[in-house]
């Protein structure tokens, strides 16, 4: 039966008439004859398939690999999960399928917001001293502090207004070389602001309509922070898009997330707040899995005196070491 016919009674006349006019094209439509109209309507098709793609990542379900492991062992470097992008706001199309270029894009009110200890899959808003970030990229953390929350770690422990948030199941610290508590204070956010990853804080997640209360000490540590909102910040002299001040009105919601391998996590302890408009979805189970780092090598690479990026197995290798018993696996 024509999806005209079959919806006839609950479409709109206009969406009915212009179906119709579809069923009869394509039951007029002569199939392709010479070389050329068989290419064009490949083109159409493939057109087609990126267009449905790409409307239903933005809408309600999209692929995620995790490509580190920063949230083991919730999940693995390697893990290929589906994300559940309605719950938190369907949105327009935010990157090109297979090209990851950025598309401006909008965002529908959300179903819920995030709370504490939600898994959530969010654009990466660059890192600390960046005010656009370098690549477009998804990251995958916990949330571990929501609008108006006070978050703080105190000898490694989360308190979240000052009730302790215990380790997840899965979470861990893993045994990994760090840097002095001293070294470590200047690469955390925020600038000046002497914390480390293991004592942070304390310090409030902004909430639209906040006030920041800006002096000689902290302007430094909130510039990129007000630039990110798009405006211009000189901490020098405390001007704001050209007028003095002495305090700024935060204009949206944050959230603040961190790894569940609490000592191999970059997150909002080095890099800052999550606006809440880039929480795109919460990850649902792992459909397909395999290890695709190749930790012996880069263990080579470090005893030799080098460092690098992460290195990536060959395919066979990856296919070798398939985690089977990982499939299908529900994220919490």
């Amino acid at each position: 039966m024509a999806i005209s016919k079959l919806f006839a009674p609950i479409l709109p006349s206009a969406v009915n008439a212009w179906l119709e006019r579809r069923r009869i094209a394509a039951a007029n439509r002569k199939p392709p004859q010479t070389f050329t109209e068989h290419v064009v309507s490949w083109i159409k098709t493939i057109v087609w398939a990126l267009t449905m793609v790409t409307i239903i990542n933005g809408l309600a379900i999209a692929s995620f690999t995790v490509p580190t492991g920063s949230m083991e062992d919730t999940v693995m470097p390697g893990d290929f999960v589906f994300v559940n992008k309605f719950i938190y706001g369907p949105s327009t199309p935010q990157v090109i399928p297979f090209l990851n270029q950025p598309l401006p894009y909008w965002k529908t009110p959300p179903v819920i917001d995030p709370k504490i200890g939600d898994v959530i899959v969010f654009v990466f808003p660059g890192n600390r001293d960046e005010v656009k970030p370098r690549n477009f990229e998804y990251y995958l953390k916990r949330c571990m502090g929501t609008p108006g929350d006070v978050v703080e770690v105190r000898n490694r422990k989360v308190f979240v207004n000052n009730s302790e948030v215990p380790l997840p199941p899965l979470g861990k610290f893993e045994n990994v070389p760090r840097m002095s508590p001293e070294e470590e204070m200047f690469i955390t956010f925020p600038i000046g602001a002497g914390f480390t990853p293991d004592n942070f804080g304390p310090i409030r997640v902004p909430k639209k309509g906040d006030i920041i209360a800006l002096t000689p000490e902290n302007a430094l540590g909130w510039k990129v922070f007000i630039q990110r909102e798009g405006h211009s910040f000189d901490p020098n002299s405390l001007r704001l898009d050209g007028e003095p001040v002495t305090q700024y009105v935060v204009e949206r919601d944050y959230v603040f997330g961190m790894g569940d391998n609490r000592n191999k996590s970059l997150d909002s302890r080095f890099f800052g707040f999550i606006p809440l408009n880039n929480v795109v979805g919460t990850p649902m189970f792992v459909y397909w899995s395999w290890e695709n780092i190749d930790y012996e090598a880069m263990a080579r690479r470090e005893r030799a005196g080098f460092v690098g990026p992460q290195i990536e197995r060959s395919l066979w290798e990856k296919i070798k070491r398939i985690r089977w018993s990982r499939l299908f696996t529900i994220i919490r």
